[in-house]
């Protein structure tokens, strides 16, 4: 069985088990808009494997990181306000 990771997310602390993906975490914090286009369209995961590049999101300071292939890990910082 997983154990359980904290993670950041938006300034928030959330508990999430540790074999799982950023966008699948997002998505069980029922966060579904991870970013917005330069349209200022929101965004969110469409493919889920990595190939459509909408669920990128900021982690640990580094933008542009897919979260949907994304593992999380303790004390990882996730932002998807840019």
């Amino acid at each position: 069985m997983p154990e359980d990771v904290r993670i950041r997310l938006d300034g928030r602390d959330l508990v999430v088990p540790s074999d799982i993906t950023v966008a699948a975490a997002l998505l069980n914090a029922r966060v579904d808009i991870f970013r917005s286009s330069v349209n200022a369209e929101p965004r969110g995961p469409v493919c889920g494997m990595g190939v459509c590049y909408e669920c990128r999101v900021r982690v640990d300071g580094v933008a542009h990181r897919r979260a949907c292939t994304e593992p999380v890990r303790e004390g990882m910082e996730v932002s998807t306000l840019g």
